[in-house]
């Protein structure tokens, strides 16, 4: 469990104290975008990787709450919506993606998801994470997935923060008629959910990496995801 929580503490240190931070503006002043990145790229990998490698070792103990069908219910249900918003995330133009703050000069940037969250991989992966605490009560999982909804909610807010010192004005005006917080910007009256943007192929092929991963996760994990 030792080696699961100094796996967690890493790859969180890494995300919340250099990642989005004026840490990162310093080190890219100094050493280049590219250089940084493929070094960061590099540090994500192998912490995501040993704490992988960690959970597996430390998975097991006791659990705090029992899993009953209906938490599994909807427990698919979460990581259904989960996935549609990751999967519509990564195949959607967005400034706050990797190397696309250029989207924001196109006139029809907003749309879709984006009337939805600016930020739906992140979102999605929130969910995800809190689908998968609420049907595995052990401490290794509670670390495991808790440390990757932590990240996942305050990502949102540090790219928000890096974006704003890069952009300026620019960023200003998109995250004024956008929201953070899932439908936020819906619920105040700035954008309306527009199910035709967001493409009903990018919908459809959501459900299917669900349903595929639903059905191979005995397979891959071990574990059965259906009650």
């Amino acid at each position: 469990m030792a080696n699961l929580v100094a796996a967690t503490a890493f790859f969180l240190l890494i995300h919340l104290a250099v990642s989005g931070t004026r840490v990162r503006d310093a080190i890219t002043g100094r050493v280049g975008e590219g250089p940084y990145m493929g070094f960061f790229s590099l540090a994500s990998i192998g912490g995501l990787a040993w704490m992988i490698w960690a959970f597996a070792g430390a998975r097991g103990g006791p659990a705090w709450w029992d899993v009953t069908p209906v938490t599994r219910i909807v427990q698919l249900v979460v990581t259904l919506v989960a996935f549609v918003f990751i999967v519509v995330g990564v195949t959607t133009k967005n400034p706050t993606s990797v190397r696309q703050e250029g989207a924001l000069e196109r006139p029809d940037v907003i749309k879709g998801m984006l009337r939805i969250t600016r930020h739906p991989f992140l979102w999605g992966v929130a969910l995800w994470a809190a689908g998968h605490l609420l049907v595995n009560g052990d401490a290794a999982s509670q670390a495991l997935f808790g440390s990757l909804l932590v990240l996942a909610i305050t990502g949102t807010v540090s790219i928000d923060a890096k974006r704003r010192r890069k952009l300026g004005a620019a960023w200003d005006g998109f995250a004024a008629q956008t929201s953070n917080l899932p439908f936020a910007a819906v619920a105040a009256g700035r954008q309306s959910v527009r199910l035709g943007e967001i493409g009903w192929w990018r919908i459809g092929l959501a459900v299917a990496v669900w349903a595929g991963l639903v059905w191979a996760h005995p397979w891959l994990f071990g574990v059965r995801a259906a009650p």
